[in-house]
């Protein structure tokens, strides 16, 4: 199947199923001499692994990573270099009373059209449990970007109706939400505990922030800065909007408010997120991501089934009632995959 690899000059490939033997990915172009264990990946992962609170799935999986090519002697040689996660806490017969019905808001509908075939169990493929292999490549490319002095921040800005009014960064890891506002973090758990115990789920937003970058990261005109950080994020299951700077906002704004004016400092502003003509300004990198509810809900709904009947459904199993917290160490993985990529491109045009 194509379109399951990333990037170009740091690039991966994921693989695997919800409910298969595992799920992992293959990273090419990680640099030789590179100091990496099994501990420098397990960090990241164990940010978005299941099971951590009331608002995230209970599917316990300790999602031990495995190194299988590419290190040798705590070093990396240079070679792809392959990660695997086991799958162990499966529970495929939660779909039995599924398989001929499809989920509403699942891509059950669309992978049987275009495939003439689907995995049945938690979505297979389509699974948000395929963003393991993306978080553990992003923990090479974070680890590569710490060198370079590049630190990339994602927190709850939204969820469940409530915002936050203040950002501490401080606060992020401090509460099940990871929303940087303890207050609004508190508002947010429990309307998702509450929704949970009525078979329901919500949606949110993301708020992602990189600093430390040079001027000049970004290829015109097709692969902007803004562009590919874009595709990568909205590459991921229940991302529904994407938006850079000053975002939808600017369509209120005049353009002498919105242009970001320059003096002997710098910039003034940062309306345009650290981009300019899609090539970064070495103003700090901003953007939010709307996340949809999780369709996988246990309230009763309408679908059809595969002979194009009218029936009911319960999807059953066990699932994230708020994507955000989860989502925020995945939307991390995938800013750090395009950054590195990018450094590797504009190191490439020097001589």
């Amino acid at each position: 199947m194509a379109g399951n690899s990333f990037g170009q000059l740091f690039k991966i490939t994921t693989f695997g199923e919800s409910h298969g033997g595992g799920v992992g990915v293959i990273v090419d172009g990680v640099p030789p001499l590179l100091e990496l264990n099994e501990a420098d990946i397990q960090v990241e992962l164990d940010r978005r692994k299941p099971g951590q609170s009331a608002v995230t799935t209970p599917r316990k999986e300790t999602d031990e990573v495995h190194i299988l090519s590419g290190v040798f002697e705590g070093k990396t040689t240079g070679t792809p270099l392959m990660m695997l996660l086991h799958n162990k806490d499966q529970q495929p017969s939660a779909y039995n009373d599924i398989v001929d019905k499809f989920r509403p808001g699942h891509a059950d509908f669309t992978y049987l059209n275009k495939y003439g075939i689907r995995d049945h169990r938690g979505s297979g493929r389509a699974s948000g449990r395929e963003t393991a292999g993306r978080v553990a490549a992003g923990a090479i490319a974070r680890k590569l970007l710490k060198q370079r002095g590049v630190t990339i921040t994602a927190y709850t800005l939204r969820a469940a109706g409530f915002g936050c009014e203040t950002i501490d960064l401080e606060q992020i890891e401090k509460n099940p939400m990871r929303c940087p506002d303890p207050a609004a973090a508190a508002k947010m758990y429990d309307r998702i505990v509450e929704l949970a115990e009525q078979g329901n789920s919500t949606g949110g937003m993301v708020e992602c922030r990189i600093s430390g970058l040079p001027v000049g990261l970004g290829e015109p005109v097709f692969d902007k800065l803004e562009a590919d950080l874009a595709k990568g994020v909205l590459s991921l299951g229940g991302v529904k909007g994407f938006e850079f700077g000053s975002g939808f906002g600017c369509v209120d704004m005049l353009g002498t408010d919105h242009n970001d004016w320059m003096d002997k400092k710098g910039f003034q502003t940062n309306n345009a997120g650290g981009t300019l003509g899609g090539i970064s300004t070495g103003e700090e990198i901003v953007f939010r991501i709307a996340v949809k509810p999780t369709s996988s809900v246990e309230a009763p709904q309408k679908t059809i089934n595969k002979a194009g009947e009218e029936c009911d459904i319960v999807t059953k199993g066990r699932h994230d009632p708020c994507l955000c917290p989860r989502m925020v160490p995945v939307v991390e993985a995938m800013a750090a995959l395009v950054v590195e990529d990018h450094f590797k491109r504009q190191e490439a045009l020097k001589v």
